[in-house]
């Protein structure tokens, strides 16, 4: 059965070799397959990341607003959290999905 196997494949360095290799692939704490998913990973934390990012820059460009234009913020207090003068009354409606 060794007689089938070629000369260079007994050789003591492809033999480390292949052991080598297959203990990267497979074995180490850094295997590549590890190491794809953290890549991937890495990959999707970043995009959220920008994307947070651009909220913010967006959050800021409308506090500036509001802080800006009186009326713009009373409005915006009206809608969002419901204040209201004290000689008004407020009626929420709440629209049902379908």
């Amino acid at each position: 059965m060794l007689d089938r196997i070629p000369k260079w494949a007994k050789s003591f360095y492809v033999l480390v070799g292949v052991s080598f290799l297959v203990w990267m692939l497979f074995f180490d704490s850094n295997d590549f397959i590890t190491r794809y998913r953290l890549t991937r990973e890495l990959r999707d934390l970043q995009a959220q990341r920008s994307y947070y990012q651009e909220m913010i820059e967006e959050v800021h460009q409308d506090r500036e607003e509001l802080m800006s234009n009186p009326s713009l913020l009373e409005k915006f207090a009206r809608e969002r959290y419901l204040m209201k003068k004290p000689t008004e009354d407020v009626y929420v409606l709440v629209e049902e999905e379908k």
